[in-house]
């Protein structure tokens, strides 16, 4: 049956929040979480769940009438792309993906002509560009400066948001995405502290797998007071400056951080556990020169060299009776998404099928706010301080869109 009324005290909630948190340092683009200070980060959260609970309540936040929103995706991607359009489509954007094998780029056009190009009407541009180890984080800012030049010059009416949907450094959206799942499942951000989360290697048939699902996790989630365990085998650091930034936000913040070599150890008594698989670091900076280089047979050398390596850590699996070693035996499981599932994608991967099965919809509900928090990202980075405002004009017209 459609719920034909808000929420009402759970919507007015939300707002009163947003009206009391402050976005003044919002950036024009949402890059890092560590770009953003405590208030922006908070913003950006209950923004999310003031989105979803309006859109579950048939309050429609379409704030525009007309212009697109751009995906720009260097690497495959299921959630995070449909997530892209569809928290766009929730705004009243249209969207448009870019090629660039099919644009001027393949050609040569610049960052600077291609980005003035795509924006005369619109508001954002999402960039996936995690392939290149040093170089996605990079272009991102290339495309943001770009934007800045053609705004100041006026041949931009307006200056498109750059969001990053998973550069080289950080995966902000899905970061983010795990936070409110975490918000909502223990019932409040002051809930998480003091809680212990495993973010650890796991074994994969695959090699090349970014690293900034895991360097996003643990620098956002330091900010909370939580007691944070970051485990992989020998080799597989992550980049040296995110891990001593979790570090420093931890000890700010009255949580603990710490870095271990065994996942089992790892595991015990934790409240969170987050197995993901990623390459080492040393793998990711021969594969990127290698890439730029278009040399396919270094590059299935690299591929032999990294899963003979993988292969001697397939015991770094999330199993049952790793699982039983948690807090009560019931930690949650948490996973990006998709998994490595043992006996259902591959022979031997990050997680049990009994395990997975066991926190499947779990993991559904964590992919559930990346629609929202991207489309958070777009509205905080375009309206800023005006925001608060805007949304509870909409929300007083309560208008409805059925699905």
């Amino acid at each position: 049956m459609e719920r034909l009324l808000p929420k009402t005290n759970m919507i007015k909630q939300l707002l009163n929040e947003m009206e009391n948190t402050n976005v003044k340092n919002i950036q024009n683009d949402f890059l890092r979480t560590w770009d953003e200070d405590d208030g922006v980060i908070r913003a950006t959260l209950t923004l999310t769940k003031l989105l979803k609970e309006m859109y579950v309540s048939n309050i429609s936040p379409r704030i525009y009438n007309s212009g697109i929103a751009i995906s720009i995706f260097r690497d495959n991607s299921t959630r995070t792309r449909y997530s892209f359009a569809s928290g766009a489509d929730l705004l009243g954007l249209s969207v448009a993906d870019l090629d660039e094998n099919k644009s001027q780029m393949a050609h040569g056009e610049t960052i600077m002509e291609t980005t003035n190009m795509i924006s005369f009407l619109t508001r954002a541009i999402g960039i996936r560009d995690d392939i290149y180890f040093g170089f996605g984080h990079k272009y991102m800012l290339d495309v943001a400066k770009s934007a800045d030049i053609g705004y100041q010059e006026g041949v931009l009416a307006q200056r498109p948001s750059v969001i990053n949907l998973q550069s080289d450094e950080d995966h902000p959206t899905q970061a983010l995405s795990d936070l409110a799942h975490l918000d909502d499942y223990f019932g409040g951000l002051e809930n998480l502290k003091g809680k212990k989360l495993v973010m650890s290697w796991a074994y994969s048939p695959s090699y090349g797998k970014p690293l900034s699902v895991a360097q996003g996790t643990i620098a956002l989630m330091s900010r909370f007071g939580m007691d944070i365990t970051l485990a992989y085998p020998e080799g597989f650091h992550l980049i040296p400056d995110i891990e001593q930034l979790a570090g420093k936000n931890s000890k700010k913040n009255g949580g603990s951080f710490k870095v271990v070599h065994d996942m089992k150890s790892a595991f015990v008594g934790a409240d969170i556990v987050y197995p993901k698989s990623w390459a080492s670091h040393a793998v990711m900076e021969k594969r990127t020169e290698l890439l730029k280089k278009d040399d396919q047979k270094g590059l299935e050398v690299i591929k032999n060299e990294a899963l003979a390596i993988n292969g001697k850590h397939k015991d770094w699996t999330c199993s049952e009776e790793l699982m039983k070693t948690t807090k009560n035996g019931r930690a949650l499981y948490m996973h990006c998404l998709p998994a490595d599932i043992s006996g259902v994608n591959c022979k031997k991967g990050e997680v049990d099928k009994s395990v997975f099965n066991t926190y499947r919809k779990q993991t559904y509900l964590e992919a559930e706010f990346k629609p929202f928090v991207i489309a958070a990202m777009i509205l905080l980075t375009q309206y800023k301080e005006k925001l608060p405002r805007l949304m509870e004009s909409i929300i007083e017209r309560k208008e409805k869109i059925y699905m």
